[in-house]
Order: C-alpha cells, then sequence, then structure tokens
C-alpha cells in the first residue's frame, strides 16, 4: 500500500470515529428526549406517519432483526405510548398503532429533535449545507457498499 493511500484510510478511520463519538446520542441504548432513543423515536415516528403499521414492516425501516424489533417496541408497549392489535388479514400479525399518550411524545419528541437539527444546521457554514449533505449521503453510500463487499465485516 503507497504512504498516500494509507494516509487517505487513516483519515477516513479518524472521520468514521469522530462522528461515532459525535452521534453517540442516536444510538440505539441512550435516550435522546423523555426517556426515548433514537430508533424508540423512528418506531413512533413511523407508526405516526402511517397510522398504524405492522410489525413486521418495522424490520424494514429500523433495518434490524425481528428481536432486536420487539425488544426496541417493548418498552414503548410497557409505557402505554403503542398499542398492539391482531391484524384483521391475519391472526398471527401484528398492528402497532399509537396512543394518545404515544402522541403526544412523538410530538414532543419530534420538536426536541427538530431543534437539535437546526443546531447543526446553524453549524454548518452558510452557502456550504447542501455540499455537507451531499458529502455525507456519498460518504454513507461507500460505506454501506464497503461493508457489502468486505469479508471483515460479515
Amino acid at each position: 500500500m503507497s504512504t498516500n493511500h494509507e494516509q487517505h484510510c487513516r483519515e477516513i478511520f479518524t472521520v468514521i470515529m469522530t462522528l461515532f463519538r459525535e452521534i453517540r446520542c442516536c444510538s440505539r441504548d441512550e435516550a435522546i428526549c423523555l426517556g426515548v432513543t433514537f430508533h424508540q423515536f423512528v418506531i413512533l415516528d413511523a407508526v405516526a406517519e402511517k397510522g398504524e403499521m405492522d410489525l413486521a414492516e418495522l424490520h424494514g425501516v429500523l433495518s434490524v432483526e425481528k428481536s432486536t424489533t420487539t425488544r426496541l417496541v417493548n418498552p414503548l408497549l410497557r409505557r402505554g405510548l403503542l398499542r398492539r392489535e391482531k391484524a384483521p388479514h391475519d391472526s398471527r400479525a401484528v398492528k402497532l398503532a399509537l396512543t394518545e399518550a404515544g402522541r403526544e411524545t412523538h410530538l414532543k419528541v419530534r420538536d426536541c429533535l427538530l431543534a437539535f437539527f437546526a443546531g447543526i444546521d446553524r453549524n454548518i457554514p452558510a452557502g456550504q449545507r447542501d455540499g455537507v449533505l451531499e458529502a455525507v449521503r456519498i460518504f454513507a453510500t461507500a460505506i454501506r457498499k464497503a461493508a457489502a463487499q468486505c469479508r471483515c465485516c460479515a
């Protein structure tokens, strides 16, 4: 490997580690607002958008295993933010819907996240927002493609 290539790889590693450290607020198990984690908010948001949602649909939304989806949904059910019902088309399928408390919590957490995202937006230099977002999209796609091809990531 050339020294220049190694330097680029080191820079990519440093960027990934910095992103990982800075976005810890979006980790699976750390509450972001009102005791709701980022992934739990994603669930509340998806259900709010559709009105009700099959539990199976959430696997794709979250890009996680079924057991992880269940682990993320159960606290929302226990807190009374979601309700679970049998799907009319299949007695084995489960539909999720927001409760009134779930709707209120969703809106409050959404407002909290919007304020956080607005803070990020304010800290991107004027005139560079579109370029920064496009660069991050390209970088995320490159990571996804490299991970799909990498034997060490399997």
